[in-house]
């Protein structure tokens, strides 16, 4: 929504979310024009009574500064001038390869200048609308590289990633995380728990970190639960492919799924609650009388805008039931493919190329959650995916193939029989329990429910016999059964 389409002062905005579109559009053009727009689809939501069970309300007193204010003109002035420089004023160097990557890098920035001012808005507008704008350019920018890593030979794939980086196109040999899985090691008289310290690297915070985002993402405590206890039984499945899943017991149940998992949602689910509490009433910084309420409303720019509690429900319809498997199915696959990617295109898990797939991930991960929450919740005015979840599904699809196209061999080893035998128990307990709540246990309630308006009916019909009531009336029904007996 455009900042010139709010409510007045003390209006209740509807279209809540982590943070909801409602703040001024940059990419629009000038307030006053965006004030004699048409209101958007779903404006009507913006009544109290119209908005969701789950939606917080929320105040603005439509402050429209310099900073939210359309900016469109200033950056296609700003880039032209950049790309006259580098025409007119600036000798092409004669290295072809260095040309050739300046030229890709200049023609992504082009494609991000156009799109953080001229993209539709998503769901999200803290910071600021152009932000998540820009992520959206990315998810284009990373999908098209991924195309174009696709179609290409797997030696000429992992070629070409020297060109990103010199020390890239090299095999790795993958770090063991087994082998000793003693706690306590009495062989070892420097350092009994030595077997402890090596396993507390760097990524200890990030599964810590990682698992708090994602709980601020899926919002429900039983699905990120299941998704980081599924994870740890894939990689108990895959350890015959990737070494790096090979891990101690320990390492998987107590300082996985227990401390590091358990706390990262843990301690979302607390900001979650706090978020769900927090009231949101927003005041224009020049409008705020105190420095101290200055300093706070700045702080603030980087909270939600308004808030949703995600309420999934998976067992209340099939659809939804299909949906939530789905969104675990993926959230698993993207999983798997950090490990994967690096194991086929030959990146060690400390490259930044790893780190910043993770930052990618982090930043649209939250808008296509939103999205896809509200295409499941609410079909009728949301009627297609959004864009952003279309993109993340699209980029951890491709991901795959790649995996596929480069290493089939690893993905084709089968597995041990002991574990196939877990997940076709696994899959047919799933497939047991969805026929019996959504199709067995629906017929026998409806059998149930015809079977006692039989009774009630027929209970009522021998009151009313008995009473006298009924008798005309029956015979009433026999005489009309009997005169269209005679006409046909």
């Amino acid at each position: 929504m455009r900042r010139g389409e709010r409510r007045g002062p003390g209006g209740a905005l509807g279209k809540a979310a982590l943070e909801e579109q409602q703040p001024p559009q940059p990419n629009g053009g000038a307030p006053s024009a965006a004030a004699e727009r048409p209101p958007p689809p779903g404006a009507e939501r913006e009544s109290p009574g119209l908005r969701r069970s789950t939606e917080s309300e929320v105040y603005d007193d439509g402050t429209n500064t310099f900073f939210w204010r359309a900016h469109t003109l200033t950056v296609l002035f700003i880039l032209t001038c950049a790309l006259g420089y580098v025409t007119l004023l600036e000798e092409t160097p004669q290295d072809t390869a260095y040309n050739t990557k300046r030229g890709i890098v200049a023609s992504i920035l082009v494609f991000l200048c156009f799109g953080v001012t001229q993209a539709k808005d998503g769901p999200f507008s803290r910071p600021h609308p152009a932000y998540w704008r820009f992520w959206l350019c990315v998810s284009v920018v990373y999908e098209l590289f991924l195309i174009f890593i696709l179609f290409q030979t797997v030696q000429d794939g992992r070629q070409f990633m020297k060109y990103i980086d010199p020390h890239l196109g090299v095999p790795l040999p993958e770090r063991d995380y087994g082998g000793n899985c003693l706690i306590y090691d009495p062989g070892n008289d420097t350092d009994p728990f030595h077997n402890i310290w090596d396993k507390l690297d760097g990524f200890v915070p990030a599964h810590f970190f990682g698992w708090y985002l994602k709980t601020l993402m899926i919002r429900d405590w039983w699905m990120c639960m299941i998704i980081s206890v599924m994870f740890e039984f894939l990689e108990y499945s895959l350890e015959h492919q990737l070494p790096n899943f090979s891990e101690c017991w320990w390492d998987h149940w107590i300082m996985d799924v227990i401390l590091c998992n358990g706390l990262g949602i843990y301690c979302g689910m607390k900001t979650l609650s706090w978020l769900s509490l927090k009231t949101y009433k927003w005041q224009g910084l020049w409008n705020i009388p105190t420095y101290k309420g200055k300093m706070k409303r700045i702080v603030f720019q980087f909270t939600p805008y308004s808030w949703v509690k995600f309420e999934w429900k998976p067992a209340s319809s099939l659809r939804r039931w299909l949906a939530v498997c789905g969104i675990i199915f993926v959230f698993l696959l993207a999983e798997l493919n950090t490990f994967y990617l690096k194991f086929v295109l030959w990146m060690p898990p400390e490259h930044y190329l790893v780190l910043l797939r993770l930052v990618f991930f982090v930043n649209v991960g939250g808008v296509a959650m939103r999205e896809i929450y509200d295409f499941m919740d609410d079909p009728k005015f949301h009627k297609k995916l959004g864009q952003q979840a279309w993109l993340v599904a699209a980029i951890t699809a491709t991901e795959f193939l790649i995996v596929v196209k480069y290493d089939p061999y690893t993905l084709t080893l089968s597995l041990p029989f002991y574990i196939t035998q877990c997940w076709i128990l696994g899959i047919i307990l799933v497939l047991t329990w969805t026929a019996w709540r959504f199709f067995i246990r629906d017929i026998t309630l409806r059998y149930k429910e015809i079977r006692r308006q039989k009774q009630e009916h027929k209970y009522e019909k021998d009151k009313c016999l008995s009473n006298g009531d009924g008798h005309s009336s029956m015979l009433d029904e026999q005489n009309g059964n009997k005169l269209r007996e005679r006409k046909l």
